[in-house]
């Protein structure tokens, strides 16, 4: 963990900065009795710590600016959007981290099949064009699978993570005074009221759908840029460019032995 940190040090001033400032949003939380939130922020360190383990662990070696995306979305999603509520405070805090676990989630896909695609044990190669789908499908599949989260914890625990969105026009099949298949619209809503109270919300409540949705789209955003990214970097390998600072790798030592042992048997 050490020589990462002194190979790595832009990500080491990083991981620095945002570990000591968990820290003191913890002791905050304790002095403050939200043990929910401290647990919260024991969790974001260990969560901060895990791209220095994979990389020490499988030897994959992380570029530095997608390590440092990596530890800024953890302390962006739980350390700013939970406990200080960005989620509130800002309504696009959600998409845009959405739109970064899509591009992460692409990442690493990408680098799961790349890796096993260069290793001298697989005889099998694919294509980039398939490597870079194959890395899209892993991403979109994270991001349903967190939806899918998010909406068993709303109906489960009756907690809000797919966020309510006001609207003022809906359209529905139930609304029709005939029974039939064809929607009927209302349009221009101001109002609503529950059991005979108004919301005042100045619309219709919306639950859980658009945002589901919103995020999934932007989750689709931003695994096809890095897949496009991914691409160009496979067809181009072996030049200097600037995506080899977005796509990890096999280290060195681990790429030169394989390489070895692949020259050797084809020697045989």
């Amino acid at each position: 963990m050490r020589a990462q940190m002194r190979e790595h040090r832009s990500t080491f001033v990083v991981y620095v900065t945002l570990r000591l400032l968990v820290i003191v949003t913890m002791v905050l939380q304790f002095l403050n009795g939200n043990y929910e939130n401290v647990a919260l922020c024991v969790a974001t360190l260990l969560m901060l710590i895990a791209p220095s383990f994979v990389q020490v662990r499988f030897q994959v070696e992380l570029p530095d600016v997608l390590e440092i995306i990596l530890l800024v979305f953890v302390f962006a999603s739980e350390i700013l959007g939970e406990i200080s509520a960005f989620y509130v405070i800002f309504p696009f805090w959600d998409t845009i981290l959405h739109t970064l676990n899509g591009f992460i989630a692409a990442a690493i896909g990408f680098s799961l099949i790349d890796i096993l695609n260069r290793s001298a044990w697989v005889e099998s190669h694919l294509s980039p064009l398939y490597v870079a789908m194959m890395s899209f499908c892993f991403s979109m599949t994270i991001g349903v699978l967190w939806e899918f989260f998010e909406f068993t914890m709303d109906m489960l625990f009756g907690f809000d993570m797919q966020k309510d969105t006001v609207v003022h026009s809906i359209s529905s099949v139930l609304l029709g005074p005939t029974g039939g298949n064809t929607p009927t619209a209302i349009r221009g809503i101001t109002e609503v009221a529950v059991n005979g109270r108004d919301l005042g919300l100045g619309g219709y409540l919306d639950i859980g759908l658009i945002d589901t949705m919103q995020d999934l789209i932007v989750n689709f955003i931003g695994a096809f840029v890095f897949c496009v990214f991914g691409y160009l970097y496979v067809r181009n390998r072996g030049r200097r460019t600037w995506l080899s600072r977005l796509i990890p790798h096999r280290r060195r030592a681990e790429t030169e032995t394989e390489a070895r042992t692949e020259a050797l048997e084809s020697a045989r």
